[in-house]
């Protein structure tokens, strides 16, 4: 990785001085340069590119534009996953995993994971990717400060060599210090992606290649939460709290090659068109836990924080997983009908260590999970007027079963208001490390046979100029999870065992999500509120009745227009529950009934600006920590973020 931030650090200062002239709001002027003012050759008319010739194009072919203003919603993005995390509760650290408050904002493959999901938050998957199509080449950087030593940069060229052809390069670079013991953030994201078409589209092609790497230093969260809760001012420096975990560390490494392409069998296009597609996804993973020291101290105590283990010091877990994915595909569009698409896909996985456990009860746990899988399945896409719809059906044809029906209709009644309906019903595999895990602690193995979770889900969404709002009814059958099975007697001495876990009852959760933004003159408020709702007869699903985020900002141009600026606090708050804890020997959140989080303000002063294509932000995060009550955690025994100030900027160059 420091090889591509070497090459950043060449590359990019050459297009740095490729300032251009004022555009008018629709035009881009993207050849003319900065001339000295005793130049008296006449210039020819430069070329203006428009904004619409800077397309984004997702996975699912959807396109967007380069997008250089400043409103308060791309300010919501302006952090370490670079989206509005509204729903997410961060870590102390930046990079550190994300509680989630909002469960709607879980996603739903019906294929085996290696799972570790609360080291995924920042995993750019594949759907993440975007591909693009470029009239001059677009750069953009991206620069936050970071919690003490350290700082989040995020570098992006794009190029289209011809018209038919993109080349795009990036890659982000965090690392930060933290306030606490053992905390440091280190993590690396290199995305490469090729997009092309020929002259009449009959061939086109979307592919990228990533290589990304997350390094936590893991405490394992504050031993004595009443320290932290206390108005101790020699606490105030959170280096004197004791933690649990003073050398241990978790990585995850994943490397991608991903191809998604499609060829036209008739020559010419017209009102019928056949089409045969691939797609193909190799991944590897890999997940390791690090602790050199077993024995955490609480106070004077020695504890053996995660129980027995087969060795005395140096535990080294790792685990191993690798993907193939191939879908080979038949469509036929009409111009009338839609577009038919037909496939079959092969999913091969291995889930693998290095050795096989023998138990002392004769309990044996493999040393790896061989999956093949084999599916079929129709696609079908509709378009037409104000109606635009598509609609997944696949269902396995090997042993497992494993299905997935997934269909979204959007109607536009107009360009303003804009109605979205989805209803999905998957029968979904369980992620690997659910069904077989090792470790060198002892109750930290096991080998199951989970069943399928079974996920209905029912959701609409509305936009308009007045409202947002998205309700959501979910019916979880088979739920799996993590939960403390730790004995009363080891909950005693703070030896915490977490264990995967089946529910064998129906959860049903409702959500309801509104958004609406109220101006006067130059100042506006801008909110957003969440209420959930969960039917259960056992603590599984727990989430905060209420989450809310509301935001008064004054906004204004100065200096002739030169500059837009916005100003204003932010206020987040969230109904208390028992929140779920995070576990970094496995590295996800388990179920818990001790600790309850939540019900406490947090208040962000914020300074956004503009000028051309710059925007700087600066906030004051969490001020209101240095006078309040410190009752604030993300989850039990780890505290949210104190109060800090920090700076960003977004920079785009339109070469």
């Amino acid at each position: 990785m420091r090889i591509f931030i070497f090459l950043y650090l060449l590359v990019v200062p050459t297009l740095l001085f490729s300032q251009e002239k004022t555009a008018s709001k629709n035009n881009l002027d993207m050849n003319t340069k900065y001339s000295s003012i005793n130049d008296t050759l006449k210039k020819k008319k430069a070329k203006i590119a428009k904004i619409d010739q800077y397309q984004i194009i997702t996975l699912e072919h959807d396109t967007i534009y380069a997008d250089t203003s400043l409103t308060i919603k791309s300010a919501y993005k302006q952090n370490y996953l670079r989206k509005d995390n509204f729903g997410l509760l961060e870590f102390s650290n930046i990079g550190q995993t994300y509680n989630t408050l909002h469960y709607g904002l879980t996603s739903f493959s019906p294929y085996p994971e290696i799972g570790f999901a609360g080291k995924h938050f920042d995993y750019m998957q594949p759907e993440d990717i975007r591909y693009y199509s470029v009239a001059t080449p677009l750069t953009e950087l991206f620069f936050n400060t970071t919690i003490n030593k350290g700082q989040n940069v995020d570098s992006f060229i794009t190029l289209n060599t011809s018209k038919n052809l993109n080349f795009s390069i990036a890659y982000r670079g965090l690392r930060s210090e933290g306030d606490y013991i053992n905390q440091l953030v280190s993590a690396g994201n290199f995305r490469f992606t090729t997009s092309y078409a020929t002259t009449n589209k009959r061939y086109i092609l979307n592919a990228h290649v990533t290589y990304q790497d997350i390094m936590n230093e893991e405490n394992g969260g504050i031993t004595t939460p009443s320290d932290f809760e206390s108005n101790n001012a020699d606490y105030k420096n959170r280096q004197r709290l004791q933690v649990f975990l003073t050398d241990a560390e978790s990585m995850l490494k994943g490397r991608r090659f991903f191809i998604d392409h499609a060829f036209r069998i008739n020559p010419k296009g017209g009102s019928n068109n056949l089409y045969l597609t691939h797609q193909f996804n190799y991944e590897g993973k890999f997940y390791e836990y690090k602790q050199p020291t077993l024995l955490s101290v609480v106070g004077t105590t020695s504890v053996e924080r995660f129980g027995d283990a087969y060795v005395t010091s140096n535990i080294n877990d790792k685990t191993r997983f690798e993907k193939l994915y191939n879908k080979v595909g038949l469509a036929y569009e009409n111009i009338l009908l839609g577009k038919f698409n037909f496939f079959i896909d092969d999913y091969r996985s291995n889930y693998k260590y290095d050795r096989v456990i023998i138990k002392k009860d004769g309990t044996i746990i493999p040393d790896n999970l061989y999956q093949e899988i084999n599916n079929v399945g129709g696609q079908y896409e509709y378009q037409k007027n104000k109606w635009n719809g598509r609609f997944l059906y696949t269902r396995s044809i090997t042993n497992q079963s494993l299905s997935d029906l997934d269909a979204k209709l959007r109607y536009n009644l107009n360009e303003k208001i804009q109605f979205d309906f989805r209803y999905r019903n998957i029968n979904k595999l369980p992620n690997n490390n659910y069904n077989l895990y090792q470790s060198s602690y002892i109750s930290y193995n096991w080998s199951h046979n989970f069943k399928n979770e079974k996920i209905n889900q029912l959701s609409a969404n509305i936009f308009t100029p007045w409202l947002n709002a998205e309700a959501q009814y979910s019916v979880l059958n088979d739920h799996l999870y993590f939960a403390d099975v730790s004995s009363p007697e080891q909950a005693a001495v703070n030896t915490q065992i977490i264990n995967p876990a089946q529910y064998e009852n129906a959860i049903n959760y409702f959500s309801i999500k509104a958004s609406r933004e109220f101006k006067f003159g130059r100042f506006a408020l801008d909110n957003t509120l969440l209420y959930q709702k969960v039917d259960q007869s056992e603590f599984v699903l727990n989430v905060p009745d209420f989450v809310t985020r509301n935001t008064l900002y004054y906004s204004s141009y100065f200096f002739k227009k030169a500059l837009f600026m916005q100003t204003g606090i932010t206020f987040n708050y969230f109904t208390k529950y028992y929140g779920n804890a995070y576990n970094p020997v496995i590295g996800e959140f388990f179920v818990q009934s001790t600790k309850e989080i939540g019900n406490y303000a947090n208040f962000d002063f914020f300074v956004n600006a503009r000028i051309r294509q710059t925007r700087f932000y600066l906030k004051a995060e969490h001020f209101n920590a240095s006078f309040s009550q410190n009752n604030y955690y993300s989850a039990p025994n780890n505290p949210y973020r104190d109060f800090i100030i920090r700076f960003g900027l977004v920079w785009n160059f339109f070469q």
